[in-house]
């Protein structure tokens, strides 16, 4: 009986594959690390080879270690970090590392487009103004720099593509990642003349676009033979990293929404059709549901916040040996809301959502004498509240529906970080049994697309509980005045940052 799928999330540190029961339960996990190369300052690259070595190497460990029998695998789904350019030639050979979502090089290339298209036409196809991070910038700027690599080019896939091309022969995509290329119609669903016509490329080079939880393939004979199963598994769609947390939460209805503060903190919110910002201050995708999308906002420095304060102002005398961050979540209980009248903006790697501004940088407002190390913890803490609230404030604007508010990632850890969000965003926020996010969600729509259920709706329903509920404090009427103060700082810093640019 075939009651069990893979859930694989090909993330930039590393790709970890989890084994589910039918129940959504994990049975076994694995990881394997790989690097990242900076050639130049603000480039980022990988060689896609280790992504499919990581694959290999976490799907023999995870049925290894589980004993499951191979016949027993109804599905593998597939998740991983967006907005990679993988370019392949017409033997699907590798013609350059990857360039990956986090690279900066492509900000003149991404001027080129827009001049050539129109701001507004661009945002009206894609959803989104062209940005350095999505893929379209990255292939102008290919064809620029490295004319005979395009030439080559017969295939561009994203990075998680690549991977599944060789699990099953097929190139293929699906909605949700296939948005953050800017290639995607997204309101469509449909790869954009207009986009691909702008860029040189043929949408036959780029792979049929499905449907999260769709079948695009199964695994082949030798596919199977080295990942130790069977040859004839579906593999589905899938989803980008926050589509598939998106799943994994049961984010997947009108009304539904969840913030993850890791490295980067994310507020997203399922909406049954395509709500578009005309300003380009947050992102809309096609979500991993059949039909619907989402609208996403992002905070670049949201957790990194945390671990840039822990490494560079707290000294391993401070931990005494205690685990870093419950030390400082109990330095930041003892400062009062507000931290002191002390501000932080987060902005230590720029901006993207509401300001899109790379210039902006990390501020510390209102520090004095009386500052200690606890309030600027704290402020730490409330700074991306504030910022994750501000992408919240554009979604209000948008008359998007938020009814619930969910949180994974390892600031939602944190009972303190917690009822600050919830605070400020005056909502209740709750934390999930089961926090794995990607792996998860590719795990449900593996089981949809294995026919373990019949739909991405249900399969939530059935697998995704909640564990815990932080309401709103009294607090919540003075985070609305810092928040109003907080509003102010960015337009008032905006040209100081251009300036600092420019020393």
């Amino acid at each position: 009986m075939k009651e069990y799928v893979i859930g694989i999330d090909i993330g930039t540190s590393g790709t970890k594959t989890v084994l589910w029961n039918v129940r959504g339960q994990a049975v076994s996990s694995a990881t394997v690390e790989y690097p990242m190369a900076q050639p130049q300052n603000g480039w980022a690259e990988q060689d896609p080879a280790d992504w499919h070595r990581a694959t290999v190497e976490t799907i023999r460990k995870v049925m290894r270690d589980s004993g499951v029998d191979p016949h027993a695998v109804a599905g593998i789904g597939l998740s991983g970090q967006m907005h990679g350019l993988v370019m392949l030639d017409e033997r699907d050979r590798v013609l350059r590392p990857a360039i990956l979502w986090c690279d900066q090089r492509t900000g003149a290339e991404c001027a080129e487009i827009e001049r050539e298209i129109g701001r507004d036409r661009c945002v009206a196809i894609t959803a989104n103004p062209v940005l350095t991070g999505f893929t379209a910038g990255k292939i102008r700027w290919v064809r620029k720099h490295e004319p005979e690599i395009f030439r080559k080019c017969r295939r561009i896939l994203l990075p998680k593509d690549y991977v599944r091309l060789l699990l099953t022969g097929e190139y293929a995509t699906e909605v949700s990642d296939a948005s953050g290329m800017q290639l995607l119609d997204v309101p469509k669903r449909a790869w954009s003349d207009v986009m691909c016509d702008t860029l040189s490329v043929r949408a036959d080079m780029l792979g049929r676009v499905y449907e999260s939880p769709d079948v695009t393939g199964v695994l082949t004979e030798s596919a199977a033979a080295a990942c130790g199963l069977v040859a004839g598994i579906p593999v589905v769609g899938g989803a980008g990293d926050n589509a598939a947390a998106a799943v994994g939460m049961g984010v997947v209805t009108e009304g539904a929404a969840f913030t993850t503060i890791g490295t980067s903190g994310v507020v997203f919110a399922h909406t049954d059709r395509p709500v578009i910002d005309p300003a380009g201050r947050v992102h809309t995708f096609c979500c991993a549901v059949p039909g619907a999308w989402h609208v996403m906002g992002v905070t670049q420095g949201a957790g990194l916040s945390l671990r840039w304060f822990r490494d560079t102002l707290c000294s391993p005398a401070d931990f005494d040996g205690a685990d870093p961050y419950t030390w400082m979540t109990a330095q930041a209980e003892k400062s009062p809301v507000l931290a002191n009248r002390l501000f932080y903006l987060p902005y230590l790697m720029g901006e993207r959502t509401p300001h899109l501004d790379p210039d902006a940088r990390g501020v510390f407002f209102g520090l004095s004498g009386i500052h200690q190390k606890g309030d600027m913890i704290r402020s730490v803490l409330e700074g991306v509240a504030f910022s994750l609230t501000d992408c919240l404030t554009v979604l209000h604007e948008m008359k998007v529906r938020l009814d619930t508010m969910r949180i994974c990632g390892g600031g939602g850890k944190s009972a303190l970080w917690r009822q600050i969000l919830a605070d400020c965003y005056r909502m209740p926020v709750c934390r999930m049994e089961n926090e794995e996010g990607p792996a998860l969600g590719v795990g449900i729509l593996a089981m949809v697309g294995g026919g373990l259920y019949p739909d991405v709706v249900t399969a939530c329903r059935e697998i995704v509980r909640e564990r815990d509920r932080t309401d709103v404090s009294e607090n919540a009427a003075r985070y609305g005045m810092g928040y109003a103060l907080y509003r102010r700082l960015y337009p008032a810093l905006r040209n100081e940052f251009a300036a600092l640019a420019a020393l």
